[in-house]
């Protein structure tokens, strides 16, 4: 670990320890998780435009599309930040490169979503990935044992960066293959660079399960901002006020659970293989997502409640229960069942079902609140229960 002292312009970008001991989320960190709310706040709002205008397929496609560009990019940067964060000037500097590149995908999600044109997403994609291979750079130039794992992430980036590049040439028909062969082979490089003969990185394994925690309140608090602005809309219209009352004490409880049940157990100690912890990382990709997508959800149901939508009140309440299904079904495929607590993976399990379940009967956003809660009682005290001693 650099300290403060050492700090300098440049300094060798050494392996830090796996097994350092208080390894927290650097200022730093926190600052590039911060800066990244901005890019997923320009994708919540068309999201909650299309399902409430009736275009639900569109909206949903083009958010998990971006959205793939805002959280790869972020968890490069946090598992490279586990095993190399020197602080040192060039390295935050390149940081800072990718907060630009973060802001410059940002002012391209309303051109994405509105006539899918992703030349502005991409070239702000392609700024933060190539600020990687910088970083990929220097740790090959430092750290010796691990410097083939370096430069095959180094080569592997680039080589997919000009594959994004290329496909904004692509005739249109082409596109959304392109996109999924160049998502593969993204998820691929960690995957290959990992194995290299030099072994893996020294990722910290509490300190990314830190790190996935703090990206998942941002995105919970952004559920909350979005929901916020919709119901202050409708109550400026002064109709529906104690629907829309009613409504909003609803949605805090299901971000307030949804927050209880990701971090009612650390995941730091569930990291103990290259092979879990990438699976892991790779799954939140939907734990993320739907945390974020929660949001526009509550605001197509503010939608319904305060003025004519193009949405049945059965849309309206699956935008809701859709993205709280795949959170807990996620959370209980990553958090729950390696706990192997049969009463816990059950109730995940039947909660998520009946979820589904809710925007067939009335009040579907109050039903789903009272379906978190029991849920969250019951992670309140099975989940607690010791095992007996043998």
């Amino acid at each position: 670990m650099t300290t403060e002292a050492e700090r300098g312009w440049l300094t060798p970008m050494r392996a830090r320890s796996a097994e350092e001991r208080h390894r927290v989320s650097t200022p730093l960190e926190l600052f590039f998780d911060l800066c990244f709310v901005a890019a997923v706040a320009q994708m919540v709002a068309p999201l909650h435009h299309d399902i409430s205008e009736g275009h639900g397929r569109h909206g949903v496609s083009s958010f998990l599309l971006v959205f793939f560009a805002i959280w790869w990019a972020w968890m490069n940067f946090s598992w490279f930040a586990s095993a190399y964060d020197t602080d040192d000037d060039v390295y935050r500097i390149t940081a800072f490169v990718q907060i630009a590149g973060a802001l410059v995908l940002a002012a391209g999600v309303k051109p994405a979503f509105d006539g899918g044109d992703f030349v502005v997403i991409t070239i702000g994609y392609v700024i933060m990935r190539l600020a990687m291979v910088v970083q990929w750079t220097r740790a090959a130039r430092s750290d010796a044992p691990r410097r083939a794992t370096a430069l095959r992430y180094a080569a592997g980036i680039t080589g997919v960066q000009i594959g994004w590049l290329v496909r904004l040439a692509l005739p249109e028909d082409w596109l959304v293959p392109a996109f999924l062969l160049l998502v593969a082979a993204e998820l691929l490089v960690p995957v290959i660079a990992e194995r290299a003969p030099g072994g893996p990185t020294t990722w910290h394994p509490h300190h990314i399960a830190e790190r996935y925690g703090l990206f998942t309140i941002i995105m919970l608090g952004e559920a909350v901002s979005a929901a916020t602005i919709a119901i202050r809309t409708g109550l400026d219209l002064g109709e529906h006020v104690p629907a829309l009352v009613s409504l909003a004490v609803a949605g805090l409880v299901i971000v307030f659970a949804l927050w209880w049940l990701y971090f009612d157990r650390s995941a730091g100690g569930l990291l103990t293989s290259l092979r879990v912890a990438m699976l892991w990382g790779y799954g939140h990709y939907f734990i993320l997502a739907s945390a974020a997508a929660v949001g526009a959800g509550l605001s197509v149901a503010v939608d319904h409640y305060s003025h004519p939508a193009h949405v049945t009140a059965v849309v309206a309440g699956y935008a809701v229960a859709v993205p709280v299904a795949l959170y807990l079904f996620f959370v209980w495929l990553l958090h729950i069942r390696p706990h192997r607590r049969r009463p816990l993976v059950v109730a995940y399990l039947v909660g998520a079902a009946l979820t589904l379940l809710a925007p067939l009967g009335p009040a579907p956003v109050h039903v789903v609140a009272g379906l978190l809660t029991v849920l969250v009682a019951i992670t309140a005290t099975l989940g607690r229960r010791r095992t007996p001693a043998p």
